[in-house]
């Protein structure tokens, strides 16, 4: 994304911040953006921006969101065609979604639909509703929120290339209140705010204090708001944590898998209320996968070879759970 893109895109949502009166971020965030968007930060970045930059702006006639539906194949001409073909396979792998890009099935290596229709039906409705959407990866559920009626989706991404997989989509969409910034949670001035809704997913066991990211999440919250939290989860009681030794599935940056209930009493304690957990799944072999689009080791090849229920480690295999909690009023 070159400067001009990141102007165009990004002064819209410093715009809204000054509205909502988060000063801070306001003034903050545009810095801190670009720093992160500099060539220096990864040897690809000037590349990935030119390949951006390059592209039709705002050519998708069809925009079905909840399907993650971007244009069709009719939209373009052959030339451009071939220019998006050349474009997203520069920027593999793909890790989140499925998407259909004007025509072009991404066969993403997670089938992170299946989590969305998951929680879709436990959360409060999402109409009109401020999102931050912390490690939102490419920006898949972002675009789910989108559709069902957020007024701001703001998500947090630091890995240059997920970030780009999103400018992608977006230069192809057009505008949307719907932003991925290049930051972590960390590097998010410390103000209070106001977001009506909190997504922290595939992020808290890979936090070497998970109890200092669930305040970091709730100083992002309103009063009253919701917190999603959807991570890596053992059975056990409220004292249950497992903590892997080296590595945990081939991750070696997992620290701390507690219990359901374990992090029901982290919420508890962090005076959060309406805690619950509305669904524990075992993740499947056909969520999380190698594909032509991710042609790298995915959880089979990280899953005891004779028994799958445990991950080559020895330790138990992946479980998710979808914990929900509220600040109060």
């Amino acid at each position: 994304m070159s400067e001009n893109f990141f102007n165009s895109h990004y002064q819209p949502l410093w715009l809204e911040l000054e509205t909502q009166g988060w000063s801070t971020w306001a003034e903050r965030l545009p810095a801190h953006v670009a720093a992160a968007l500099s060539a220096n930060r990864h040897g690809r970045l000037a590349h990935w921006r030119t390949l951006i930059e390059d592209l039709p702006a705002a050519c998708a006639q069809q925009k079905a969101y909840e399907q993650g539906i971007i244009g069709d194949a009719t939209d373009l001409s052959y030339t451009q065609h071939a220019q998006i073909l050349a474009a997203v396979h520069e920027l593999k792998p793909w890790r989140k979604g499925p998407y259909r890009l004007f025509g072009i099935d991404l066969d993403t290596e997670w089938r992170s639909d299946w989590k969305w229709h998951r929680l879709i039906k436990h959360i409060q409705p999402l109409r009109n509703r401020r999102v931050l959407d912390v490690g939102c990866g490419n920006g898949y559920h972002g675009w789910r929120m989108l559709a069902a009626g957020a007024r701001l989706v703001v998500g947090i991404e630091p890995l240059p290339l997920n970030v780009m997989q999103y400018g992608l989509i977006r230069k192809l969409n057009g505008e949307v209140p719907f932003y991925v910034l290049p930051l972590a949670l960390e590097d998010l001035p410390e103000e209070n705010v106001g977001f009506d809704t909190v997504f922290s997913m595939g992020v808290l066991y890979h936090r070497r204090s998970p109890i200092d990211h669930l305040q970091r999440l709730l100083s992002c919250l309103r009063p009253g708001g919701e917190l999603v939290l959807e991570t890596l989860v053992v059975e056990g009681d409220e004292h249950t944590v497992l903590m892997p030794e080296d590595r945990y599935a081939a991750m070696g940056n997992v620290w701390f898998i507690p219990s359901a209930k374990a992090l029901e009493r982290w919420l508890r304690r962090l005076k959060l209320v309406n805690v619950r957990t509305v669904d524990v799944n075992v993740t499947r072999t056909e969520e999380q996968r190698s594909t032509e689009w991710m042609p790298f080791k995915s959880l089979p090849d990280f899953l005891d070879a004779n028994n799958p229920a445990l991950t080559r480690e020895g330790l138990p295999a992946p479980t998710r759970a979808i914990v929900l909690a509220n600040l109060p009023d």
